[in-house]
């Protein structure tokens, strides 16, 4: 009997298909060896992440490339693959299920992106498999999603131009990443061996660290003033800024309406005002700000560093066990922050599982289904805006989570629903204080408010109305006139730009290098992301390309320092080049 061969990513993949495809198929039996499961009809089998890599540069005689510029570039006629030797038997195991005579067919069930068409393709390539294959795109893992993709499987014609994009990109990283940094590791090693790592993705990482470190050392500070006052109404008290009325952008990077230079300036001000009354004026303006977009990955990432201080990697590995392990959350390696325009059938199933199952956020989505909130929006559903996969959102299935994966998951549930909220409605409050003199100059004091009026989404986020981002102000009439009781001269020094910690880095790496001028800046690819967090680990410790250096003994500088505060949730670490790199 003729028989299907399932190959998914990781083992923990290939007993769920086992599981949930054993409903249509037949009941599924674990091999003795544990590689694999099978019934009359189909099997189901694994690979470890890749088990084939590009194969290292050799010399005719098949030695090992010399770190010579006689034998750059490396330019083969032909990338060949060879065996991962941690994974080898695994590959051995696989390739002997494949030549199988019962396996007619061999279907794709790596994860659904660029990296898992690569593990398969090379697979087929290294096997030089000539049965025909299909591909099982999964977005989630719950059982639902991975029937709708067995009875949706993609040709391998559909897969073609993502399967040429994942080699090209496999073999332009491999010439790039080998030839640069064997030639910058050969300039380098005039006094000793010296490994210089290069990458399509390290390089300009480093070169935005470069850049940030060089603007900390050059930078110059230099001191100002500021002047605060302390005005007292009917109704209690409330405290101004000195601001300069005439001031406009200049320059001068560090000048501020509020910022004075001159120190005899500033006592002149505060001498001058001391004593004095100022009449208030009020500017009220109602400013609405709608919910922020659905996660993808870095947006994700990033919000989980500023908020509980993870780093990227880490927050990739608990959005991979909320998928995976969970099924709670949708496939999380994804660019985009938008919903398909034909999933409003699932979102108010998904919204009507969180109102009956999920106490905490349940009166949320209640609201959502009372008021009808769930309607055709292009800030959430967005066909043109999604690629390969669309944004990351709770699959519906509920269950307990403790620690962070538990903090990771509220995340991207309040955001889920959240986007489905009216926008949040706030009063901002600009007063002025003007103190006006004998001799007709005048000074003005700011002092700035916002309250929130209307919740709108931020109640998703324990908001109310009546509550303020800054200390309430007192009320005062219009022109009613305020007696300062103390005003007092606040020096300072203007500061470097901060170095970069996980979350702005995200932020830099995600668009174009701002010295480069681009019309459209490119987002990173979904597997790309996830990339990133590894090259920032791999900045901290860079190992050599290809063959091993002459010098065994030798070992690569180190391109980063450790973090000079812990890094926890309450404090973001940043990122500072070593004095070898700064030299």
């Amino acid at each position: 009997m003729s028989k299907t061969l399932i190959i998914a990513e990781k083992p923990s993949v290939a007993t769920d298909l086992a599981r949930v495809l054993g409903k249509e198929l037949g009941k599924f039996t674990r091999d003795k060896s544990g590689a694999f499961y099978q019934n009359d009809r189909a099997i189901i089998t694994s690979a470890v992440g890749h088990l084939l890599e590009q194969k290292k540069p050799m010399t005719e005689e098949g030695k090992s490339l010399p770190w010579k510029f006689d034998y750059l570039p490396v330019i083969p006629r032909k990338f060949e693959l060879e065996p991962i030797k941690q994974s080898e038997d695994r590959l051995k195991k696989v390739l002997q299920l494949a030549r199988s005579k019962d396996v007619t067919e061999i279907v794709n069930a790596c994860d659904a992106g660029r990296e898992g068409e690569l593990i398969f393709h090379n697979l087929v390539r290294y096997g030089k498999w000539t049965k025909p294959t299909r591909r099982l795109w999964m977005q989630s893992m719950t059982d639902e999603a991975i029937l709708n993709a067995w009875h949706g499987m993609r040709s391998e014609a559909d897969m073609k131009p993502l399967t040429n994009a994942a080699v090209c990109r496999s073999e332009s990283d491999w010439l790039v990443g080998l030839n640069s940094t064997r030639a910058l590791t050969i300039l380098q090693s005039r006094g000793g061996f010296n490994v210089t790592p290069a990458g399509r993705v390290q390089t300009p990482t480093l070169a935005i660290l470069t850049q940030r470190e060089l603007e900390i050392q050059a930078f110059e500070p230099e001191p100002y003033s500021e002047v605060w006052a302390e005005f007292d109404v009917q109704s209690g008290s409330y405290s101004g800024r000195w601001i300069d009325r005439d001031w406009k952008k200049n320059d001068h990077p560090h000048s501020r309406a509020e910022r004075i230079w001159d120190p005899e300036q500033a006592a002149v001000i505060r001498d001058r005002c001391r004593g004095k009354a100022g009449t208030v004026t009020e500017e009220k303006k109602p400013v609405t700000t709608v919910a922020p977009l659905l996660y993808d990955l870095t947006s994700l990432q990033r919000e989980a560093a500023n908020r509980y201080g993870f780093s990227a990697k880490r927050t990739l590995q608990l959005a991979q066990e909320c998928y995976e392990k969970h099924k709670v959350l949708t496939y999380p390696r994804t660019d985009s922050r938008y919903l398909p325009e034909d999933y409003l059938g699932k979102v108010y199933g998904i919204v009507g599982t969180v109102a009956e199952q999920n106490p905490e956020f349940a009166p949320f989505a209640r609201d959502i289904l009372d008021n009808k909130r769930i309607k055709p929006n292009r800030r959430v559903f967005d066909t043109k805006k999604v690629s390969d996969h669309f944004a990351i959102i709770p699959t519906g299935k509920m269950e307990k989570l403790t620690g962070d994966a538990q903090k990771l998951f509220e995340m991207v549930m309040a955001r889920f629903l959240a986007v489905f909220f009216p926008a949040a409605v706030f009063e901002d409050t600009r007063r002025t204080t003007l103190i006006t003199h004998q001799d007709g100059v005048t000074d003005a004091f700011l002092t700035t408010g916002r309250v929130l009026v209307e919740p709108g989404w931020q109640a998703v986020y324990g908001r109310k109305a009546g509550t303020s981002s800054k200390e309430e102000l007192v009320p005062v009439r219009d022109g009613e006139q305020a007696a300062l009781r103390e005003i007092e001269i606040r020096n300072a020094m203007t500061k470097p730009p901060a170095r970069y910690n996980e979350a702005t880095l995200l932020a830099a790496m995600e668009g174009a290098c701002p010295a480069i001028s681009v019309s459209q800046p490119e987002k990173s690819s979904p597997r790309t992301q996830p990339m990133n967090a590894s090259v920032r680990s791999s900045l901290v410790a860079s190992t050599p390309w290809g063959s091993s250096p002459p010098s065994p003994s030798s070992q690569p500088p180190t391109l980063l320092t450790t973090p000079t505060r812990p890094f926890s949730s309450s404090s973001s670490r940043d990122w500072r080049l070593s004095k070898s790199i700064r030299t």
